[in-house]
């Protein structure tokens, strides 16, 4: 202020601008809102965002993320016509009860991203990568058979990629020229050549960052029926446990869905636990990765990538009958006409595939939604736009960004008192 010439303090100028920016005024205009969450502090703390989407602005910034708050703020706005929101389902429950009149569109994005994480599941050899879930006797002994055959799977590919480099080289063949035929990047292929043998991949060993550091003690408490997160966390404080609460939440969460949720063994047709191999590098595919590739159209794949699904479908049945209920599920979010979507959902939970049977059941109980997101042209995607700034401005106002200077930066000047 001082350099613009003005005799006030930054704090006057902040004082003013936040008295003259009420909750937004335009209760009557507003027919298509979009709502979605953002974090004050991620992971711990969470604001909501109103989107006019036929105006392409914000309306309104709320401090929290729960259904009362965006409840009375529909509520108060009866010419909602349309809300639009992720799958959660707490937005869901706000425009239930706050906008009864209006019709709720899922993101399409959302929809899409969904079904990648159950084929990502589908595809997943041992589950979760950071977590373990307790396991009776047979199934520990299976898991470590599983173990053992890809430790042995991934040391013989490396064994043939160390082969293959020094092969090459010893035909004369520069760095340069290995690189292009094998698609290696070059710095990559220098190290193995400087070895004398693959090098095996060095494990982070665990510390007391991690629950899984003190996982036998959390196991006995498990078994002895101390399953309160809170109280865990307590005891393994008190043993040296240095990580947050989240943290042992997620390892909790899994051994509780093993305990409540019984999956059925996949018949033998279906099983993937055998990881597939790039037929260009000799390396496993990944569950990520064929996740990716199974939601992506034929026509936007790189020829390394076609080589891959090829792989994949022939190395595995369920990927060949998720890649084509992907395509489907593609084509009926494009093509406008929603008639298709219950066949898609029959045939995805008669797959006995079990992360794409309960992905399909999860479409079935919210399909209105659904079915308006094939059929109407909104979606959440101006909502993320302004998250990204609302991102931007949080941080540019460290110590500063409390609601209402949030709202009063976020908030267009003719949504303004």
């Amino acid at each position: 202020m001082y350099r613009l010439g003005m005799p006030v303090s930054d704090d006057t100028i902040l004082r003013e601008l936040k008295r003259g920016n009420p909750a937004s005024t335009q209760k009557d205009t507003i027919r298509v809102v979009g709502i979605d969450d953002w974090s004050w502090r991620h992971s711990s703390r969470y604001g909501t965002i109103m989107v006019d989407l036929e105006r392409h602005s914000v309306v309104d910034v709320l401090e929290d993320r729960s259904v009362e708050s965006a409840k009375s703020w529909l509520q108060e706005r009866p010419t909602i016509e349309v809300v639009s929101r992720d799958r959660c389902g707490l937005y869901a429950q706000a425009a239930r009860e706050g906008a009864p009149q209006a019709r709720q569109v899922a993101d399409r994005f959302h929809l899409v991203q969904n079904l990648r994480e159950a084929i990502k599941e589908q595809m997943s050899v041992y589950g979760h990568a950071n977590v373990r879930p307790i396991l009776s006797e047979d199934a520990i002994a299976s898991a470590r058979s599983k173990r053992r055959r890809a430790r042995l799977a991934h040391r013989q590919s490396r064994q043939e990629i160390f082969d293959m480099f020094h092969a090459l080289r010893q035909q004369g063949l520069t760095y340069s020229e290995i690189a292009r035929r094998t698609g290696y990047e070059r710095r990559s292929i220098a190290n193995w050549l400087t070895s004398n043998a693959p090098r095996d991949r060095n494990r982070a060993a665990l510390n007391p960052t991690s629950p899984l550091y003190f996982e036998a003690f959390l196991a006995e408490c498990w078994k002895n029926g101390n399953r309160v997160g809170r109280h865990l966390f307590y005891d393994i404080k008190s043993r040296g446990y240095t990580g947050s609460r989240s943290n042992l939440e997620r390892l909790l969460k899994v051994w509780r869905a093993v305990e409540n949720i019984q999956l059925d063994e996949p018949p033998p047709e279906m099983d993937v636990s055998e990881p597939v191999r790039d037929p260009d590098t000799g390396h496993m595919i990944s569950s990520v990765v064929a996740a990716a590739l199974c939601i992506k159209p034929r026509g936007l794949l790189t020829d390394r990538q076609a080589k891959k699904v090829n792989a994949l479908k022939q190395g595995s049945r369920a990927f060949a009958i998720m890649r084509g209920l992907a395509m489907r599920f593609n084509g009926i979010l494009r093509s406008r006409r929603s008639q298709a979507l219950d066949e898609w959902i029959d045939d995805a939970i008669d797959t006995e595939l079990t992360a794409i049977m309960r992905f399909a059941s999860v479409l079935r109980r919210d399909i209105d939604a659904v079915r308006n997101a094939i059929e109407l042209p909104w979606s959440n995607g101006q909502a993320e736009g302004q998250i990204n700034r609302l991102k931007m401005l949080k941080r540019a106002m460290y110590g500063r960004a409390g609601p209402e200077l949030m709202r009063a930066r976020m908030m267009p000047l003719n949504h303004r008192n």
